[in-house]
C-alpha cells in the first residue's frame, strides 16, 4: 500500500507494540526477503473445540503486526491461518452435542470424524467453518490452510522425508524433555493405523527415509507403511517446526503456555535446515475465576456471545490492549470495552501522528494511515444506555429507548444514527440477560433521605430540556454539602437507590436522558 512519508517516519519510531514486533521482522530481513518473496505471517488453530476469542485474538494481533510492517517498509506480506485438523481427537469437548458418537471416534483425525452438529462433512470442517465465518465477517485478509489438505495432498511430503532423514537429531532434542515413561514410547512420527484409522502413539523405525517408509506395531502386527500422502502426521512440536520450514514462516505469535514448546520447535526447525520465526509470546486470557480458557471446557466467551452484547470493534480493542498482561475474559468486561473503544476513537482525529500510532483504533481500523477510523462517535455512552435500560426493566424496547433519547439527542433516529441503533439493541440484550436479573433498588436511609429530597426539590423547577452539565452541577453540590464523608458515598447512594446498581453513569447525563419527571419518580420510590 502507498504510505505517506510522515506516517512511515512515525511508524519507524513508534513504541506501540505492533511496531515493536514489526521491527523484529525488519531486523530479520533488512534488505527484504530474498527474491522479493512476501514475509509470511502464520496463526495456528486447533479445531478440537469450538473457536473462542483467544483464537480470533491471534489472527487480529498478527494482522496488526502485519499492517505495522507494511507501514514501516515496502515489503509484500501474506497471512496464513493454519488449522491443525489432522490431529487425533484426544477427548470429547464438553460443549458439543452427540458426545457418545464422538467418543466412538476418539484418536482419529478431526477431519475423519463426523460432525456432531450434522452440518458439515467432519467435525473439523464444522469448526473450521465457524472460524472462517468470523474472520471473514471481521474483514481479515488471510489464506486458510488445512493441515489435512497439506498432508493428504503431498505438499508436506518432502518435509516429512526431512524429518526421517534427521530422525535421530530430533529424538536427541525431544527425549531429554520427556519423562522416562513417555520417552520409552515417544516417536516424532504418528502413523495412521490402516486398521482402525486412529493416529497411533507408538514407536516407529525408519525403514527408508527417501521413500518415506517406517515400520511400527499395530494390534500385535508389524506394519511397514509410508508416512506420505496423509498416512501419518507428526507430533505437534515436530509438526510445528516442520510447518515453519515447509511453508517458510517468518512470524508467529503464541501464548505463554507454549513458551517451552516454542523453544523445542525452534531447535527442531534448525535441525530441519530452517529458522524459528519471530513472534510475540502473549499472556493468556482467563475466565471469571482466573482460570485459563479452554476450548474443550468451553469456559470462555464464544465469538457469538461477545457479539450478542458488544461491538466487533470493542472485541478488537480488548484484544489489542497489553498483550503481555493476563486479562480476564467474561461478560462483565464487555461494557467497559465498548465505551473505552469509543473514548479512544473520539480523540483520534485531533491527535498528532505520533499519538495516533499509539492509539488502539489506528490498529483496529487498519486501513492506510488510519484512514478507516470513523470520524465521529455516538452521542451517548454504552454505559448510559445500560443504565437507562436498567430502570426501564427487562422488557424495554428499542422504540422506548429512542423516546427517551429525544430528551438528550434531538431528532435522533436509527436512520441518522445507525451505530447508536446497534448500541441500543446490544444494551437491551445485555440488560435483559445479565443486568435486570441482578438489579435491586434499595430504600434511602440516614443522610441519603435529606439529600434525595433536596435533589428532588432542585430538579422540580428545571425545564424538561435542562442541560446535563447544569444537572450534574446540582448533583455535585448536594454531594459536597450534604454531609457525606466523600462524593463517592453520595454517588454510590444514587446508584443503589435509583438504579439498583453499585456503579453507574455520570448522573447529570442520566437524568437528562431519562427525563427530569421520570427521575423524580425514581426518587419518590426510593423515599417511599
Amino acid at each position: 500500500m502507498s504510505v505517506d512519508p510522515a506516517l512511515r517516519t512515525a511508524a519507524l519510531a513508534s513504541k506501540a507494540w505492533p511496531y515493536e514486533e514489526a521491527r523484529r521482522v525488519l531486523k530479520r530481513f533488512p534488505q527484504g526477503k530474498p527474491g522479493g518473496a512476501p514475509v509470511l505471517f502464520e496463526t495456528g488453530y486447533g479445531p478440537s473445540g469450538l473457536p473462542h476469542i483467544g483464537t480470533f485474538n491471534e489472527v487480529l494481533r498478527t494482522t496488526m503486526v502485519r499492517r505495522a510492517l507494511e507501514e514501516m517498509a515496502d515489503m509484500p506480506t501474506r497471512l496464513v491461518a493454519f488449522s491443525d485438523d489432522m490431529d487425533g481427537l484426544r477427548k470429547v469437548p464438553d460443549n458439543v452435542p452427540n458426545q457418545a458418537m464422538l467418543a466412538e471416534h476418539l484418536g482419529k483425525p478431526l477431519t475423519r470424524i463426523p460432525d456432531p452438529f450434522g452440518k458439515y462433512e467432519s467435525f473439523a470442517h464444522h469448526n473450521n467453518a465457524m472460524l472462517r465465518e468470523f474472520l471473514d465477517r471481521f474483514g481479515f485478509e488471510y489464506e486458510f490452510v488445512s493441515s489435512t489438505t497439506m498432508y493428504e495432498g503431498g505438499q508436506f511430503d518432502e518435509a516429512l522425508k526431512g524429518v526421517l532423514r534427521n530422525y535421530q537429531g530430533i529424538m536427541d532434542i525431544m527425549l531429554p524433555t520427556l519423562r522416562a515413561e513417555r520417552a520409552a514410547t515417544y516417536s516424532p512420527v504418528l502413523p495412521v493405523s490402516p486398521k482402525s484409522g486412529i493416529v497411533l502413539q507408538v514407536p516407529v523405525t525408519v525403514v527408508d527415509a527417501e521413500a518415506g517408509l517406517v515400520s511400527f506395531e499395530d494390534e500385535g502386527e508389524t506394519i511397514t507403511q509410508s508416512i506420505l500422502g496423509g498416512q501419518a502426521k507428526l507430533q505437534w512440536k515436530v509438526d510445528w517446526a516442520m510447518r515453519w520450514v515447509a511453508l517458510g514462516v517468518d512470524y508467529e505469535m503464541y501464548g505463554k503456555d507454549l513458551t517451552d514448546s516454542g523453544i523445542q520447535s525452534g531447535k527442531i526447525a534448525q535441525v530441519l535446515g530452517g529458522r524459528k520465526p519471530e513472534g510475540l509470546i502473549y499472556e493468556m486470557f482467563l475466565d471469571e475465576k482466573g482460570e485459563k480458557i479452554s476450548k474443550s471446557k468451553g469456559n470462555g466467551l464464544s465469538l457469538e456471545e461477545w457479539l450478542s452484547y458488544g461491538t466487533e470493534e470493542s472485541l478488537a480493542f480488548y484484544a489489542y490492549r497489553e498483550p503481555k498482561s493476563a486479562k480476564q475474559l467474561h461478560l462483565g468486561v464487555i461494557p467497559r470495552a465498548v465505551d473505552e473503544y469509543f473514548q479512544f476513537r473520539g480523540s483520534y482525529a485531533g491527535q498528532e501522528i505520533e499519538k495516533k500510532l499509539g492509539n488502539p483504533v489506528h490498529h483496529i481500523h487498519n486501513g492506510p494511515g488510519g484512514s478507516n477510523v470513523p470520524a465521529d462517535v455516538p452521542p451517548v455512552t454504552f454505559g448510559l444506555l445500560l443504565n437507562l435500560a436498567g430502570v426501564m426493566g427487562p422488557h424495554a424496547t428499542a422504540p422506548q429507548v429512542w423516546g427517551y433519547l429525544g430528551n438528550y439527542v434531538p431528532d435522533a433516529t436509527a436512520a441518522t444514527h445507525p451505530e447508536l441503533a446497534n448500541l441500543i439493541n446490544l444494551a437491551l440484550a445485555y440488560n435483559r440477560d445479565h443486568v435486570a436479573p441482578t438489579l435491586q433498588r434499595r430504600k434511602a436511609e440516614g443522610i441519603e433521605i435529606e439529600a434525595l429530597k433536596r435533589l428532588d426539590a432542585e430538579l422540580a423547577p428545571l425545564p424538561a430540556d435542562a442541560p446535563a452539565e447544569d444537572i450534574q452541577n446540582i448533583v455535585y453540590e448536594i454531594g459536597k454539602t450534604g454531609g457525606f464523608e466523600n462524593l463517592r458515598d453520595w454517588f454510590k447512594a444514587l446508584y443503589e437507590t435509583l438504579l439498583g446498581s453499585s456503579a453507574g453513569p455520570r448522573m447529570g447525563s442520566f437524568i437528562a436522558l431519562y427525563g427530569i419527571a421520570n427521575t423524580r419518580k425514581l426518587i419518590a420510590e426510593a423515599l417511599a
